[in-house]
């Protein structure tokens, strides 16, 4: 690297930065939103990232690239939403990336500007009324997260249980409905994890939407990190936070404090192969197993949502982002995966029907279509264990690029956020160094689904 800081150093300059500018307002019109996001993550930003900066780690990257990417980093964070959650999935998707870059980029999985605590304290009064002051009172007033919806502080109930207080960014709703009435913004930044094809793009700009807006409802994402925290009690390594239901309304979401290390920060622990190889099948459970099992799904994969604990427990944050499917749906996903492991075009067809899709029917559209699918479930194509290859995700993105058949399958819009999870997850899989017959791993928990497909959803 031509430039002689550390990228530590880097890293704690630009997160000084970001806490200095605390109280900076959440520009929620349209106009402003996309002015911002058009010169800071559409112009130089993205595109530089995306383009010029991939696979230069062997190069160096200069000091003017680095200054590129902190005023990028720092952009992104003062918009949040869709464009914070851009730069997230840069950060951990594209294997190519310079450790620099990512190094960077890691730092809007959960951090950008907070908001000023006058206004923290003003949204804890609304919601919680006289019970606010009490819990003010415990607060740490600095967050230990600030992330593309809201942000996170510890603190102490009255009783002295240690919790985590989640609060909403002010306007993110606006912010977010402004960033999808863009015709420039939304297919823009949707087209990062999503097949071309201006029907599918519209249908997956709507799942985006609708998504994304119920990730804005912490009443919402309370009831449903209720319902994972019921499904998982039992499990032996994924650890959900209770709820504190006296201390959370629409805008904020009190939890048990349950703490443990980031992804990157346990990988420069050395941990051992065993603790890898523990930690990748529980993630693969936690996002595959809930849904063949119940059909619930946790849609967002990224590093920032989860932290591993020394006594070997993995706890999962954040379940703003969750889809439940119908048992016909979870149907059609267990036979799809079934079909695309024994490489069955009929039955891949029969699965891509029940689904909503349309069948391709012209030979080379097949052959596309058959391509995409065998790199989303990448990891079933072959038996043993095995790591999960870094380029999964890259190979399959590039397949997306045949617009033409993806539109004539006319892809529904639920496939949004299995894209996302699949290529999530395997990108966060290859990083942690996982080692699974992940094969047999999905075809278990798609053959339990298929013997019992009246079991609990």
């Amino acid at each position: 690297m031509e430039d002689d800081r550390d990228i530590d150093e880097l890293a704690r300059a630009l997160l000084k930065r970001l806490r200095s500018d605390a109280g900076r307002e959440l520009p929620t019109g349209g106009i402003r939103r996309l002015a911002k996001t058009a010169r800071a993550a559409l112009g130089c930003g993205l595109g530089m990232l995306g383009g010029k900066l991939r696979g230069r780690g062997g190069e160096g990257l200069s000091g003017l690239d680095l200054e590129r990417i902190e005023r990028l980093v720092a952009s992104l964070g003062e918009l949040k939403g869709l464009a914070m959650k851009a730069g997230q999935m840069l950060g951990y998707l594209d294997p190519s990336m310079p450790e620099e870059v990512r190094a960077l980029l890691a730092l809007l999985q959960t951090q950008s500007q907070p908001m000023a605590p006058e206004c923290l304290q003003q949204i804890l009064r609304d919601e919680l009324g006289v019970r606010a002051e009490a819990l003010y009172a415990g607060l740490e007033p600095e967050p230990c997260s600030v992330a593309s919806i809201g942000q996170v502080h510890r603190a102490m109930l009255p009783d002295g249980t240690q919790v985590a207080v989640k609060v909403l960014h002010p306007g993110m709703a606006e912010a977010i409905q402004a960033d999808f009435r863009s015709a420039r913004i939304g297919p823009a930044v949707t087209r990062l994890f999503a097949p071309g094809g201006a029907a599918t793009v519209r249908d997956f700009m709507a799942e985006a939407r609708a998504r994304m807006l119920e990730e804005c409802d912490y009443a919402l994402e309370a009831e449903r990190q209720s319902v994972f925290g019921r499904m998982l009690a039992d499990h032996p390594v994924l650890v959900v936070p209770a709820v504190c239901p006296d201390w959370s309304s629409s805008r904020v979401l009190t939890s048990v404090w349950e703490p443990g290390q980031g992804l990157e920060a346990f990988l420069a622990t050395g941990p051992d192969q065993p603790a890898r190889d523990r930690f990748g099948r529980a993630l693969f459970e936690l996002y595959f197993g809930s849904l063949y099992r119940t059909g619930w799904f946790h849609a967002d994969p990224h590093p920032g949502n989860y932290a591993f604990r020394d006594d070997g427990r993995l706890v999962v944050y954040d379940f703003g982002c969750v889809r439940r499917f119908s048992a016909q749906t979870v149907g059609g996903f267990v036979g799809l995966a079934r079909a695309v492991a024994a490489d069955d075009r009929s039955a891949i067809e029969r699965a891509l029907e029940i689904l909503g899709a349309r069948p391709p029917a012209r030979e080379p559209d097949y052959q596309v279509i058959r391509s995409l699918l065998r790199g989303f479930y990448g990891p079933l194509l072959s038996a043993g264990v095995r790591p999960i290859d870094a380029r999964i995700s890259g190979e399959a993105r590039e397949i997306m690029r045949s617009k033409l058949a993806l539109m004539r399958i006319r892809l529904p819009g639920k496939f949004l956020f299995l894209f996302r999870i699949r290529f999530g997850l395997y990108a966060v899989l290859a990083r942690l160094g996982a080692r699974c017959d992940w094969r047999k791993l999905e075809l278990d928990l798609a053959e339990a689904r298929r013997r019992d497909p009246e079991g609990p959803m």
